[in-house]
């Protein structure tokens, strides 16, 4: 039996993606002194997922470029990383310490429990969903085998027309692959922008030679031999498919977060600092149900991200609260996707808008929506326009202005229209 850690002070961080590992280098940043383990249950070193939908499909950038640290980082920043480890259960005692038993039979002993679990992938539960050929698109294993199998194809079905669907059939196409989308909505990416960002994605898309169909549900997965060969649709249709990539969302991981105790409601709930319902444990990333970080959100609209930058600040602000401090989310939730040419930007949140403008200009191929609730920017989705984001970022950062009618105007640029809160105030 392997024995590690200490249940004096060490901390156990389970999970070593984006949010475990900002998590543990924020805090040997901010000179936290004490033992950490950080586990992950894959054989990879910590790295970045965001390219395996795109550069690292395409082959423009190796598996080794999206390793987060190298091998002397961790062994020179006392940092124990566990690779290839699952947790099966854990034992919890009042104060936050415990042990965490792994698959392995290896016990983990700790100080503080920090959850980094992150979410899996929503698997379809439709007639010949496990015939090979049909991928689903997380993690670094994913990512090989979709890689490994695109040169033997020549028709691929995407079924979910989200971040990870479009982002992978714009590649998939871009790589001279027949592309079908099949969303069930009414809409491309309908959780994370507005209708007319919507309308321009959809356009965009189809004119580039990619296939879309709306309203489209998928009725089974048939065969030709022993693999994929089509799916048909609920309406009777069926399309022809060498491989079927289904992304249709995630769920976060919040059973080891059940078996000590924790609240869990669409992730692991959690409050301003990222602190548990027990107290002590920490949940970070696309694991954890948080408070709604934008100035002026309601105390009890609470929201899941899943994205780098949440990923980055949340630890920060688990790490300042492992230290003693007690810091606030500082940033604006900011979100990206690039769709081939597009390279979409979300700065803030659209819930509760009442009314939107558009600043296009067809001809730089540049697209925004600014999102208002009263005179008031909450948001903006913005298309291959970085100043535009820039400056509604900012904006929102500063409690500042953008003059609904001034900032009509795609010709004007938005920093030089921004009423900063002062002279709001003044007025």
């Amino acid at each position: 039996m392997d024995v590690t850690g200490s249940t004096d002070d060490g901390l156990l961080v389970i999970g070593s993606s984006q949010a475990g590992v900002s998590l543990v280098t924020t805090l040997r940043a901010l000179g936290h002194d004490a033992p950490i383990t950080l586990l992950g249950d894959e054989h990879h070193r910590p790295y970045q997922r965001p390219a395996l939908s795109k550069e690292f499909l395409q082959g423009q950038v190796s598996k080794e470029s999206l390793i987060f640290r190298t091998e002397d980082y961790w062994a020179e920043h006392r940092i124990d990383l566990v690779k290839g480890e699952r947790v099966m259960r854990i034992d919890k005692r009042a104060d936050g310490s415990g042990t965490a038993y792994a698959m392995s039979g290896r016990e983990i002993a700790f100080g503080r429990l920090a959850l980094a679990v992150g979410a899996r992938p929503r698997r379809l539960l439709v007639e010949g969903i496990d015939l090979p050929g049909v991928l689903y698109l997380r993690n670094a294993d994913d990512a090989l085998e979709l890689k490994a199998r695109v040169p033997d194809v020549e028709d691929v079905v995407v079924v979910g027309g989200g971040f990870i669907g479009i982002e992978a059939a714009a590649s998939l196409h871009t790589m001279g692959k027949r592309v079908t989308v099949l969303e069930a909505g009414p809409r491309l990416v309908g959780r994370a922008v507005g209708e007319q960002t919507a309308d321009h994605l959809l356009r965009h898309h189809r004119s580039a030679g990619i296939a879309i169909e709306l309203g489209a549900g998928l009725a089974r997965v048939l065969p030709r031999g022993d693999r994929v060969g089509a799916v048909e649709l609920t309406d009777g249709r069926v399309v022809r498919a060498d491989l079927v990539l289904v992304g249709v969302g995630v769920l976060p991981h919040t059973e080891l977060a059940e078996s000590i105790g924790l609240e869990c409601d669409n992730g692991i709930r959690v409050d301003r600092y990222a602190v548990a319902s027990d107290g002590h444990t920490i949940a970070v990333g696309d694991c954890a149900n948080q408070p709604n970080p934008l100035p002026g959100a309601a105390p009890d609209d609470r929201v899941r991200f899943e994205s780098v930058n949440n990923a980055i600040e949340q630890a920060k602000v688990a790490a300042y609260k492992i230290t003693g401090r007690e810091e606030e989310y500082a940033g604006i939730p900011w979100f990206w996707s690039n769709q081939g040419s597009l390279k979409l930007q979300i700065a803030g949140l659209n819930h509760g808008h009442d009314r939107t403008l558009v600043r296009e200009d067809p001809e730089k191929g540049r697209h925004s929506v600014l999102y208002y609730r009263g005179d008031q920017v909450v948001a903006a989705d913005c298309i291959n326009a970085p100043l535009d984001f820039m400056a509604v970022r900012a904006a929102l950062g500063k409690g500042a202005h953008l003059p609904y009618e001034a900032a009509g105007d795609p010709a004007v640029p938005l920093k030089s229209i921004t009423v900063d809160a002062a002279a709001l105030a003044a007025n």
